[in-house]
């Protein structure tokens, strides 16, 4: 079953998936921590950990206005992430509904899950 998206700034792995291919893709921001990351992740992705997000994560930003993709493991701290850069002006920012493992599921299989 998919996870779908239940906040206005939640974008489903499809989304995600078609954003990333665009002539234009947004910034993508995974936000779980090293050892996860050098587990599995998504071809593109910055790592910025929840852990270090706070004063860390705009740095990676060229404006306000650039778009971004912001993932996990399954949501949750995406969301965190994300609301955390809405409060600073991000206004463009989205979490990965599902995160990473909805993109194992339905994106690309080779990512592993855990």
């Amino acid at each position: 079953m998919q996870a779908g998206p239940t906040h206005t700034f939640e974008l489903d792995v499809v989304q995600c998936h078609a954003m990333l291919k665009a002539k234009n893709p947004p910034l993508l921001i995974d936000c779980r921590e090293l050892n996860e990351y050098t587990h599995c992740r998504i071809e593109g992705a910055t790592l910025v950990p929840l852990s270090n997000f706070i004063g860390t994560a705009e740095e990676e930003f060229p404006s306000a206005e650039t778009p971004a993709i912001i993932y996990c493991h399954h949501g949750v701290r995406s969301l965190n992430a994300v609301n955390y850069l809405r409060e600073q002006g991000f206004t463009h920012s989205y979490s990965m509904a599902g995160g990473i493992d909805q993109w194992s599921l339905l994106i690309d299989q080779k990512v592993p899950r855990y």
